[in-house]
C-alpha cells in the first residue's frame, strides 16, 4: 500500500484531472441520485470508494476528503492526524518521528500539491477539524449534495 500511496502523489496531477472529471460526471448523476436516495447509495458507494481510494491513497474513510489540497497525500495516514500540516517532529530526513520508516504525510503533500494546477493556494487553505460523525461514508455523495443544493433555488 505503501508504494502505491508514494506513486499516486508523484502522479498527482493526472489524478487530480482524472478525479475534476470524474466528480463533474458525478454532479451529472445527481437527479439519478436523489430518485434512488442518498441514504439507499451510501453503503454501496462507500464500499466502492474505500476500495479504490484505500488501494490508491491508503484512504481512512474520514468522510471529508482533501486529497486535491493535499497533493494526493491523505493527512489521515498521518499518524497523529494532523489535518493542516506537519508537526514539530519532522525528521532531518523528511521521515516521519512516529514512524521513522515513514516519509512525513505532509513532505509527500507539497510535493504532490506542486504538481497540480493551483495545488500551492490549495494545501494553504485552513482544513477545518475532522467531523468523526462522517467516518465511514462516502465524501463522494456528500460533495455532489454539496454541488447541487448549492445551485439549487
Amino acid at each position: 500500500m505503501y508504494t502505491v500511496r508514494l506513486w499516486s502523489v508523484r502522479h498527482a496531477r493526472g489524478l487530480n484531472a482524472f478525479y475534476r472529471a470524474f466528480e463533474g460526471a458525478l454532479v451529472k448523476l445527481a437527479p439519478v441520485f436523489r430518485a434512488i436516495g442518498y441514504e439507499r447509495l451510501e453503503k454501496p458507494v462507500a464500499l466502492v470508494e474505500r476500495n479504490v481510494k484505500g488501494l490508491l491513497f491508503d484512504c481512512r474513510m474520514c468522510g471529508q476528503c482533501i486529497l486535491s489540497s493535499t497533493g494526493m497525500s491523505c493527512p489521515m495516514n498521518c499518524p497523529k492526524n494532523l489535518r493542516n500540516g506537519p508537526c514539530g517532529g519532522v525528521r532531518a530526513n523528511g521521515n516521519c518521528e512516529v514512524k521513522p520508516e515513514m516519509k512525513c504525510v505532509w513532505r509527500l503533500a507539497v510535493e504532490g500539491s506542486a504538481k497540480i494546477p493551483e495545488g500551492g493556494a490549495a494545501i494553504r487553505q485552513v482544513q477545518f477539524a475532522v467531523d468523526r460523525r462522517l467516518t465511514g461514508r462516502s465524501s463522494w455523495l456528500r460533495v455532489v449534495r454539496e454541488r447541487t443544493e448549492a445551485k439549487a433555488p
